[in-house]
C-alpha cells in the first residue's frame, strides 16, 4: 500500500475526536429519557400533533403525522413510526398512552404480532395531553432551532404532573443504559403533594409499588423497594395471572409480566415438555383476541393446576424481572436517582414552568391594564379625543399629540388611535373600564403567587388533585406478599427415580431409567465410540464431570433429558460449553458429596481429595483447578471408602498398595504424594482395581509403605496371558 493513502494517528486521540461526540449524543438526544418523561423522538412527534391540532381535531391518517414530524426528527419514517406506536393506546405499552388510536398497533404482550402500516391507521392525542401541552404557549420552556433552522420545537414539555415516573421508559445509549418502570397515577400524584408538603416524607406509604399496562402480580419485597426508592436500581419479580377452567380441565393465563411476551412463554413451556421435566400439559395454544390476551394450557388428567403454575412460575418467563435503571438527563447530564431525588428535580422544573407562566400571565394582564388606564383618561373628554385627531393634519403626528394632549405614552396612544370611530362612544369606554378592577385584583393575586414559593407549591397541588380526578385509574399490578408470594425450591418439583447414566470416551452422555433399561439395553454407539464409565442413581443427584483442562463441570441429574439406549445421547462439549480441545475423561454421580477422588499422575503421585471439596453453595456450573495440572493424569477414580488398588508402569512394574496410606488433601490441586517411584525414563500407565486384574499372587507386588518401587510382573501374569480386564 502507498504509504501516502494513510496517516498514522494516536488510537486514544482518534477515539475522542471521532467516537466520544457519537457517544455523547446518544446519550443526550436519542436514548435517556429528561425530567419530563420523553426522549427527543417522543417529543418532537407529540408536538408535532399538537402543532397540527390533533389534540381537539379528529384523527388523521399515522403517515400523515409522520411525514409532518420528519421536519423536526430528520430519522426515517419506520423509526418514527415505531416510536408512535409505543405511544398509543392501541399497543397498551402504557399506562397512560399520549396517542388515541384506530387500527392494528401490534400488542405489548406479544412479541411477534406486527403492527399494519402508516397508511392504514389513524391517531391523535389522547386527552391526558392537554396536561402536557397546556402552558407550552405561554413561555413555559425553551424553543430551539430544528435541524435546519427553519422551525422552532420545545426543549421540555411542561407537563403539569410527574410523567417521568408514571409511563415506563427504556433506553440503550453507549457505556450507559436506563430502565424506569411505571407507577400508579393516583400514586405518584399523592406522593408528589406530599413530598411538596414535607421533603422528609415517608414515600412508602403513598407510592405503594410500580404498575404495569399489562397487570399482572408484584411479588413485593420492603427490603428491595426501599433499595431501588433510595437508589434507583434494584429489582423485583412480576407474577402472571391465572384462573382455572375446570369444566375444560385448562388454565387460562390472561396477564403476563410487562417484560416477557406470549411468544417467550410458549417456546420455554414447549422446550421443558419436550425435555420430559414438565409431564402434566396435553396442549398449548394462543387464544389471544379482541377481548385481550388468553394463553390456554390443556392439562392432562389427574393434574393438580396450582402445583403445576408454581413450578411454570419458576420455570418459565410467567414469573420475571423487571431490573430498574432511573437513569435521567438533568441539565444534560445522566443522573441515576431515587424516587425523592427525582421529586426534588421535577419539582424545581414545575415550579420553573408555573413561575415562567406566571410571569408571562403578569406582561399580559399588565399590558391590558396599561391601556386601558390611557383608555380611562379620554373617557374624561371623548370630543377633545376626537378633535385632536381631526385637527391632526399628518397621520405620523396623530400619536405624538393625543400623547401631549391627555398626558399618556405611547403603547397607550396607539391603542387609542386604533380603535374604531363607532366604538368612541361612553358606553364602549365603560364597558372596557369595567375590567381595570378586576384586571388589578389578579394583577395582586399573581404578584403575591410569584413572590411565594409556598404559594406556586399549592398550585401545584391543586393542580395534581384536579389531574387525579379526571385520569386516575385503579391499580392493574395486584400486590401479593408473604406466603402467597412464596415459591418452592425448584427440587420439590422435580420428580425423582432411579436412572442410569453412561458416558462416552468421545463425550456423549445418556440417561435411562432403569425401566426403560429392562426394556432395551443394546447400547448404541457412534462406530469408533466405547463406553467409558457408567453410574446408577437418582435423578434428584448431582453429576461431576472432570476433563482434561482440570475442569470440573457440576449439573443436576434432571437437568440431562431421558432418553433411551437405542439414541447416541447427549454431546457434552455442546451442554457444557467446553473449550475445542477439551475432553471429558470421567463422571461421577452423588446425592451427599461423601467418599473422595483419586487422581493418578504419570510421575507416580497420587492425590486424594474428598468429594466434598467440589460442593459448593451456590450452583456453580464450573470449577476451575479440579486436580493437578502439571503433570500428566494417567487414571481418575472415585471410591467410598479406601481399598487396595494396582498401580503399574510402562515397562510392567506393578505395585499392589492400599490407598488409606495416602492422606487426604483438602486442596483440590494438590499433586498428592509418591507412590510408586518409577524406574528413570519410565512413567504409571494405569491403575486397577483388583477385582479387574488376574493376577496369581497378590502378596508377591503388595507393599505395607509407599512410596516404592514396585516388581517387575511375573511372566505368569504378563499381559495378554492372565492379566486382562475381566
Amino acid at each position: 500500500m502507498n504509504q501516502e493513502n494513510y496517516i498514522e494517528q494516536n488510537i486514544t486521540q482518534a477515539l475522542e475526536t471521532n467516537y466520544m461526540p457519537y457517544a455523547m449524543s446518544v446519550i443526550i438526544s436519542r436514548a435517556i429519557p429528561e425530567i419530563d418523561g420523553f426522549k427527543p423522538a417522543h417529543r418532537k412527534l407529540l408536538y408535532t400533533m399538537y402543532k397540527m391540532n390533533l389534540i381537539t381535531g379528529s384523527r388523521t391518517k399515522s403517515s400523515n403525522v409522520v411525514g409532518q414530524t420528519m421536519k423536526l426528527n430528520p430519522h426515517g419514517d419506520m423509526a418514527i413510526y415505531e416510536t408512535m406506536v409505543r405511544l398509543t393506546k392501541g399497543n397498551g405499552a402504557l399506562l397512560h398512552p399520549f396517542v388515541d388510536s384506530k387500527g392494528n398497533f401490534g400488542m405489548q404482550e406479544s412479541r411477534d404480532m406486527a403492527f399494519a402500516a402508516a397508511r392504514y391507521t389513524e391517531v391523535k392525542l389522547d386527552p391526558i395531553c392537554n396536561d402536557i401541552f397546556g402552558d407550552i404557549d405561554k413561555n413555559t420552556v425553551d424553543f430551539v432551532d430544528n435541524y435546519d433552522g427553519e422551525l422552532q420545537e420545545p426543549t421540555l414539555l411542561p407537563t403539569a404532573f410527574p410523567n417521568i415516573l408514571i409511563n415506563p421508559n427504556q433506553g440503550i445509549a453507549v457505556g450507559m443504559a436506563s430502565n424506569i418502570c411505571s407507577f400508579n397515577l393516583n400514586e405518584v400524584c399523592q406522593t408528589t403533594i406530599a413530598y411538596l408538603k414535607d421533603s422528609e416524607c415517608d414515600l412508602s406509604k403513598t407510592l405503594i409499588a410500580p404498575d404495569f399496562s399489562t397487570g399482572g402480580q408484584l411479588v413485593y419485597n420492603q427490603a428491595e423497594m426501599d433499595e431501588i426508592y433510595r437508589t434507583g436500581r434494584g429489582s423485583f419479580k412480576v407474577r402472571s395471572k391465572y384462573r382455572y377452567d375446570k369444566k375444560n380441565n385448562c388454565i387460562e393465563i390472561y396477564e403476563i409480566p410487562y417484560t416477557t411476551a406470549v411468544e417467550a412463554i410458549m417456546d420455554k413451556i414447549i422446550e421443558l415438555v419436550k425435555q420430559g421435566k414438565i409431564r402434566e400439559i396435553a396442549d398449548l395454544r394462543d387464544e389471544t383476541d379482541l377481548s385481550g390476551l388468553k394463553l390456554t394450557i390443556d392439562l392432562k388428567r389427574g393434574t393438580d393446576p396450582e402445583k403445576l403454575m408454581l413450578r411454570l412460575f419458576r420455570q418459565t418467563p410467567l414469573e420475571d424481572s423487571f431490573s430498574c435503571n432511573f437513569n435521567i438527563l438533568i441539565d444534560g447530564k445522566p443522573r441515576v436517582m431515587g424516587i425523592r431525588e427525582i421529586l426534588k428535580e421535577w419539582t424545581t422544573f414545575r415550579l420553573s414552568c408555573i413561575k415562567r407562566r406566571l410571569e408571562f400571565d403578569l406582561d399580559k394582564k399588565s399590558h391590558r391594564l396599561h391601556l386601558l388606564l390611557g383608555l380611562e383618561k379620554i373617557l374624561l373628554d371623548i370630543d377633545k379625543a376626537i378633535k385632536i385627531i381631526k385637527d391632526t393634519e399628518a397621520e405620523s403626528e396623530v400619536v405624538p399629540n393625543l400623547m401631549a394632549g391627555f398626558m399618556i405614552d405611547s403603547i397607550q396612544a396607539e391603542f387609542i388611535a386604533e380603535i374604531k370611530l363607532r366604538h368612541l362612544n361612553k358606553e364602549y369606554i365603560l364597558k372596557r373600564l369595567a375590567d381595570i378592577d378586576q384586571l388589578k385584583s389578579e394583577i395582586a393575586d399573581i404578584q403575591s403567587t410569584l413572590a411565594s414559593n409556598l404559594a406556586m407549591k399549592k398550585l401545584i397541588i391543586s393542580e395534581l388533585t384536579a389531574l387525579m380526578k379526571k385520569y386516575g385509574k385503579d391499580r392493574r399490578t395486584e400486590i401479593i406478599q408473604g406466603e402467597d408470594a412464596a415459591l418452592p425450591e425448584v427440587e420439590s418439583f422435580i420428580e425423582d427415580y432411579n436412572v442410569k447414566l453412561f458416558l462416552t470416551e468421545q463425550g456423549y452422555v445418556k440417561k435411562i431409567t432403569l425401566v426403560s433399561l429392562r426394556a432395551s439395553s443394546d447400547q448404541k454407539l457412534k462406530e469408533d465410540d466405547k463406553m467409558l464409565c457408567e453410574w446408577e442413581g437418582s435423578n434428584k443427584n448431582e453429576v461431576l464431570f472432570f476433563s482434561s483442562k482440570q475442569n470440573c463441570y457440576k449439573m443436576k441429574v434432571y437437568d440431562l433429558p431421558d432418553t433411551k439406549a437405542s439414541a447416541l445421547g447427549e454431546y457434552l462439549p455442546n451442554l457444557l460449553g467446553m473449550e475445542q480441545d477439551e475432553k471429558i475423561l470421567y463422571m461421577v454421580v452423588t446425592e451427599k458429596y461423601e467418599g473422595f477422588m483419586l487422581f493418578a499422575f504419570e510421575n507416580g503421585k497420587i492425590a486424594k481429595v474428598p468429594l466434598s471439596s467440589y460442593e459448593t453453595k451456590t450452583n456453580r456450573k464450573k470449577l476451575a483447578n479440579a486436580f493437578y495440572e502439571k503433570v500428566p493424569v494417567t487414571d481418575i477414580r472415585f471410591l467410598m471408602q479406601d481399598t487396595e488398588l494396582m498401580a503399574m508402569s510402562d515397562i510392567n512394574k506393578v505395585l499392589i498398595f492400599d490407598t488409606s496410606k495416602i492422606p487426604v488433601k483438602s486442596t483440590r490441586s494438590t499433586q498428592g504424594v509418591q507412590v510408586l517411584t518409577p524406574k528413570k525414563g519410565s512413567i504409571l500407565a494405569k491403575i486397577n482395581a483388583l477385582d479387574e486384574v488376574a493376577i496369581t499372587d497378590f502378596d508377591y507386588y503388595r507393599t505395607r509403605n509407599i512410596p516404592a518401587r514396585g516388581a517387575y510382573l511375573k511372566p505368569e501374569d504378563a499381559p495378554g496371558e492372565q492379566m486382562t480386564l475381566l
